[in-house]
């Protein structure tokens, strides 16, 4: 039981830093403002926006949520605003490369979801996605229901309750108590486990952003990073992609169907 309680310190402990990381977009989302310069009124840009969407003036409203961006950093409710304000301009490309970031900070945000599967179908490339395994599809689903901050906080929660039964179980007098103790531990123990892995899952998303977005009209994917490589086959505006590897400013990709090529790295923005 010692080296459980070690490893599970180990586990809250180097849990820690995912949700520092995460705490910069929730704390943008609950309206905190302590980052920003005396002189910017966040509050008002925010209206001001707002005030710019509804009055279907999208081009200032993407400015202002472009500055409130590169000011107050990160923020899923900022790019969920922005990619409407894009899809509203008809930049469908912009529309869902700021709504998969915003899916990348909330991955529960169903109006984020609908609003990305909108644009997507305004895209002229229409891949097919090879099927993953069921379970690796339910897990992947359970995964996106928390972000990084939130299944860390889970962790710590699990961890907790897990030294709670444990005293139970150690210091109980009664067999029966002692029995539920131990059971409910060995629960909390496997919940603080599986959200440890969902939490490093998610922020490795974070960290390692591997998948982006074309933005160019239309680009000619090759089959080696030079422009004498054969042409494979042509790529528009809007198609997600996965990012495989970079050399001399072109980008080997991976689609959803399993094509791989390479094409300018200009011509594509990270997620």
């Amino acid at each position: 039981m010692r080296h459980i309680l070690l490893a599970l310190l180990w586990a809250v402990f180097s849990i820690a830093p995912l949700a520092a990381q995460d705490s910069l977009s929730v704390a943008a989302e609950e309206g905190s403002v302590s980052s920003l310069p005396p002189a910017l009124d966040a509050g008002k840009s925010i209206a001001q926006a707002q005030q710019s969407y509804d009055a279907a003036d999208y081009a200032q409203a993407i400015q202002l949520y472009e500055g409130l961006i590169a000011q107050r950093g990160a923020s899923a409710a900022l790019y969920y605003n922005l990619g409407c304000a894009y899809f509203k301009q008809k930049e469908y490309a912009r529309a869902i490369l700021n709504l998969e970031r915003c899916l990348l900070l909330n991955p529960g945000d169903e109006d984020a979801k609908v609003n990305l599967a909108m644009a997507q179908a305004q895209t002229v490339d229409k891949i097919e996605t090879i099927t993953p395994p069921v379970f690796v599809t339910w897990s992947n689903a359970l995964r996106d229901c928390f972000s990084a901050l939130v299944w860390s906080r889970l962790v710590i929660v699990c961890f907790l309750l897990f030294l709670v039964f444990s005293a139970v179980y150690f210091f109980g007098r009664k067999r029966g108590l002692r029995r539920f103790g131990f059971y409910l531990a060995l629960l909390a123990l496997a919940l603080a486990a599986v959200s440890y892995f969902y939490a490093d899952a998610q922020n490795n998303r974070l960290v390692h952003r591997d998948y982006a977005i074309v933005m160019a009209p239309t680009v000619t994917v090759r089959s080696s990073p030079a422009d004498s490589g054969t042409q494979l086959f042509t790529l528009h505006e809007g198609t997600k992609v996965r990012l495989r590897s970079t050399l001399s400013g072109w980008a080997e990709i991976e689609l959803s169907d399993g094509n791989v090529g390479w094409l300018p790295q200009s011509s594509v923005e990270v997620i």
